[in-house]
């Protein structure tokens, strides 16, 4: 895993993080990893490729959420998800992590071991889950 902070964003952390928020968003919040010191953006690589990101707010020095996590669709299922994760907590020796996701990626976190709980639709149409972690 390798940090990312480049002020110019590369087209592909561009298009994984396309896939965590919208397309209109994806500017500013590469933005905030560059520039807010509670934010960091790790990518993973394959063969020279990056294939992966993870981006996390770190609210206090035990306690992460994650912003962002991507993988390339031909990666999925592999394993690196899972991995990051567990780079994040292991990096930063987090107590716990959480993540806001939508009903797509719930099953990732659940395999994970993340306890799920609904928010409702917080958005019309669009339920949200939260998603946390305790790190043993």
């Amino acid at each position: 895993m390798k940090e990312v902070n480049s002020m110019r964003v590369d087209q592909t952390i561009k298009k994984l993080l396309s896939y965590a928020t919208s397309e209109e968003k994806v500017d500013q919040e590469y933005k905030k990893y560059t520039c807010l010191s509670n934010r960091k953006l790790y990518s993973t690589e394959i063969n020279g490729e990056i294939v992966s990101c993870i981006g996390v707010e770190f609210r206090n020095s035990k306690e992460g959420v994650i912003k962002h996590i991507a993988v390339l669709p031909k990666e999925r299922g592999s394993g690196i998800g899972s991995s990051m994760i567990r780079f994040i907590c292991k990096e930063y020796n987090l107590n716990f992590i959480s993540a806001e996701t939508d009903k797509d990626a719930v099953m990732f976190y659940t395999n994970f071991g993340f306890r799920v709980t609904s928010l409702g639709e917080k958005y019309p149409g669009v339920e949200r889950f939260l998603c946390e972690f305790e790190v043993k």
